[in-house]
């Protein structure tokens, strides 16, 4: 086994070997030799990809679709992402010049962020969220200026965000925003995204939005934030969520030409192209398959419901998700915000594996996230040994 030379141990990228690992997929992999455990750790449908889009990758497969892409995607699949945006958003992106098909929302936040950031600027980032946003902008030499939100009910306020950027001034360039949101799965209605867009206008910020669970809400119609201010915002989804395709990684950018242009310069350097079978699979999924993530989302809500029910009864605090599949909730007091010694105690004594809270930054600590996108089965017994677990700490 090759062992770095001595004398290259130190060439290293200073900013990479200064990040912590991803707390999330670190805890995961930390629990789960544990024989017997059930996770609800990671974002990961249990459902199969529809029968259809399998069908399209086949069909793209036998065709001998196997040569390069056009850098930003084919155009066919850009032209239906276009009419699902104005269908669903009513924006109307140009797909030739103002959408990018990725590998991935992941790329897309990394393209992004490495594109449109410089060292100096500064990007607020209301926490708790997806750890994967810290690094993105900390890696351009940007500074993520991370906003607790937990104290509003996970959502930040238009009155609060003016007060930062008055603090901060002129150097704040951007703000992250992922609705609905994980970890909580709460999202911003019409009239709070309103008062949003005011602010980030008044104030001439880029808002790069993560709508990935855009298509995965229950008690309220999703608002866009590039509905309300197209030309200040950079919109990041895929399919992932919506389509269970996780493992397709197939996700797009949609923004003004001027700010894809660069975009597209960064993810061409990173990926050169997008998969052509994951590609034609996309284009079904959009093309037909509408029904899909509503047949999902029944089953999620119902879920939800049923989890969230249970852990009230068991006497955990939670902010009732609005969307997504996550259910954020606080830990005993016994714990104080040691969110890491509940979720390893947790998961060696009653064999449930769950994300602790710190991982989505401050805000979280004191709190875990479970996922629903887990079997009916899978809920029913993490509910039981929950349930037997409480009952033996109290």
């Amino acid at each position: 086994m090759p062992k770095l030379d001595q004398h290259l141990e130190q060439v290293v990228n200073q900013r990479v070997a200064e990040l912590p690992p991803a707390q999330i997929r670190a805890f995961d992999d930390e629990i789960s030799a544990i024989p017997g455990i059930v996770k609800l750790t990671l974002g990961e449908p249990d459902f199969d990809v529809p029968k259809h889009v399998k069908q399209a990758a086949i069909d793209s497969i036998n065709d001998n679709d196997s040569h390069y892409s056009a850098s930003r995607g084919t155009l066919p699949l850009r032209k239906a992402i276009s009419d699902y945006l104005m269908k669903t958003r009513s924006v109307n992106y140009d797909p030739e010049n103002e959408i990018i098909v990725t590998v991935g929302a992941t790329e897309a936040i990394t393209a992004t962020t490495f594109a449109l950031l410089n060292p100096g600027d500064e990007v607020i980032i209301p926490t708790p969220i997806f750890s994967l946003y810290f690094p993105s902008v900390s890696l351009t030499g940007a500074t993520p200026v991370k906003v607790d939100t937990s104290s509003d009910g996970f959502l930040l306020t238009a009155e609060r965000l003016e007060k930062i950027l008055k603090r901060e001034g002129s150097k704040v360039k951007a703000i992250i925003l992922n609705y609905p949101n994980n970890p909580t799965g709460r999202c911003y209605s019409r009239d709070e995204l309103v008062s949003l867009a005011k602010v980030i206008k008044e104030h001439h910020l880029l808002a790069v939005v993560d709508e990935i669970y855009s298509e995965l809400i229950y008690d309220q119609p999703f608002t866009s934030l590039a509905t309300l201010l197209p030309e200040q915002t950079i919109l990041i989804s895929g399919l992932s969520k919506s389509h269970a395709m996780t493992g397709w990684r197939l996700g797009y950018v949609a923004a003004p030409q001027d700010a894809i242009n660069q975009i597209s310069k960064m993810h061409s350097f990173m990926v050169t192209a997008p998969n052509d079978t994951a590609q034609a699979a996309a284009l079904e999924a959009l093309t037909n398959g509408a029904a899909d993530p509503v047949e999902f989302k029944q089953h999620y809500q119902k879920r939800r419901d049923r989890l969230a029910g249970a852990m009230k009864k068991m006497g955990f605090e939670i902010a009732v998700p609005d969307g997504a599949f996550y259910i954020f909730a606080k830990i005993p007091e016994a714990f104080g915000n040691d969110d890491f010694k509940f979720a390893r105690q947790l998961a060696h004594e009653a064999k449930v594996g769950v994300i602790p809270g710190q991982a989505f930054g401050p805000g979280g600590e004191g709190h875990i996230r479970l996922s629903y996108a887990a079997s009916d089965d899978d809920i029913e017994t993490v509910i039981s040994r929950l349930g037997s677990f409480m009952e033996q700490l109290n």
